[in-house]
């Protein structure tokens, strides 16, 4: 069962290996659960995916194992009598156990749906017997009997069955699907890098004990400073032109790098990075910060990122007064060398699908100025982005 379990999770590319297998087989052994299927997807969850960024492929991968539990089959599958006693002993009413001894009680229906299970080959729709969906067999899902237990069936829809194996809700949650600000927060987390700094206000209890041990049990209180986030990031959103149709997504990938990062500086620029950029784009003309200011005030060790489509004219990237705007007298890949070349770590994420990057000569151009560090606007690409920066 595990090994085959095992092997679906990886059909599904989730990155787990045998020694997560043995753990989860160690857990098991334990009686940590038992004969319940809610609990194996929890601790199966726990022991076998990293990073949540797999938690919708473990979904579908579970789905799939077990047949989307509304389709298993478990005609060859033993059902503990005391875990179903415990299940019938929480569920029925008193009215409920009068109406049992229409099938001569508890015993006799646990003794009949086993019976059931071992006679049963196939799947089953429809009929009074045989354990499946519709019908009037008291084993199954979506059937009519007032005694059953209810296999496989999404909520209760007769209000008539002993137990409930609901099918599962499997939660999207992938990679690849569209951005939201939870999905990126969870790519934008393994920038960060924690380091003790500010005031000493937390209690330092390992120290804490320590010392006081040392001290003959006198109280010797020890304090540190709080851990936070102490990577610093400069981003640099493209504006306008044909970025309009990404600025939800930008507003999304903006709002979780605010939240995830304490040291977050931004500034605007359109289409290519030029002598000058800005923080207001109501007040872009008339309120700029010179590039050469930029690289005084933040040092190498920012991490930087830029954000842009890089769909533009060729022109504007390697011509003196290429710029659509205003008259720069330097062509902007002398710009965009400088600032390079000071930083350390650089990445651009471009929201474009990738597959049509080939068709833009602006977008290669762009991608030799930065050495290739360029990535999709997805949760996959911010995740192999944020690689590059750590």
């Amino acid at each position: 069962m595990f090994i085959d379990f095992f092997l679906t999770l990886k059909k599904h590319k989730i990155p787990c290996s045998l020694r997560e297998l043995l753990d989860l087989i160690a857990l098991i052994k334990t009686d940590i659960i038992f004969a319940d299927v809610d609990a194996f997807y929890n601790l199966a969850k726990v022991v076998m995916v990293k990073d949540e960024v797999h938690y919708d492929k473990y979904d579908r991968a579970f789905a799939e194992y077990f047949e989307g539990i509304e389709q298993i089959d478990i005609f060859d599958t033993v059902l503990p009598d005391d875990w179903l006693r415990k299940e019938f002993e929480k569920h029925l009413s008193k009215e409920e156990q009068e109406q049992l001894k229409s099938l001569g009680g508890l015993d006799e229906l646990m003794n009949t749906l086993k019976k059931r299970l071992e006679e049963q080959k196939e799947r089953h729709a429809g009929g009074n017997k045989w354990v499946g969906t519709g019908g009037t067999s008291p084993f199954g899902a979506y059937g009519y009997n007032p005694e059953g237990i209810r296999v496989g069936q999404d909520k209760n829809r007769n209000n008539s069955a002993v137990k409930v194996w609901d099918k599962r809700e499997f939660k999207n949650f992938d990679q690849d699907r569209e951005l939201g600000s939870r999905n990126i927060k969870l790519a934008l987390k393994k920038l960060r890098k924690f380091a003790r700094t500010g005031a000493s206000e937390k209690l330092d209890i390992n120290t804490t004990i320590s010392s006081t041990a040392k001290n003959g049990g006198l109280l010797d209180v020890h304090m540190e400073p709080e851990r936070h986030n102490a990577v610093k990031v400069l981003m640099f959103f493209d504006i306008g032109g044909s970025m309009d149709e990404y600025i939800h997504t930008c507003e999304e990938l903006f709002t979780a790098a605010h939240s995830e990062f304490k040291h977050l500086e931004f500034f605007y620029f359109h289409n290519c990075l030029y002598e000058k950029v800005w923080r207001d784009n109501q007040r872009r003309h008339s309120e700029t910060v010179d590039l050469e200011e930029i690289i005084r005030t933040f040092g190498a060790d920012y991490k930087v990122i830029f954000v842009g489509d890089a769909t533009m004219g060729p022109y504007e990237i390697v011509a003196p007064g290429g710029s659509v705007e205003h008259w720069n007298e330097k062509p902007g890949s002398d710009h965009m060398n400088r600032l390079t070349s000071h930083f350390n770590k650089v990445a651009w994420l471009n929201p474009q699908p990738e597959l049509h990057w080939s068709y833009y000569h602006s977008i290669d151009i762009i991608k030799q100025l930065i050495g290739n560090k360029m990535y999709p606007l997805t949760v996959d690409g911010i995740g192999r982005a944020i690689k590059e920066l750590s």
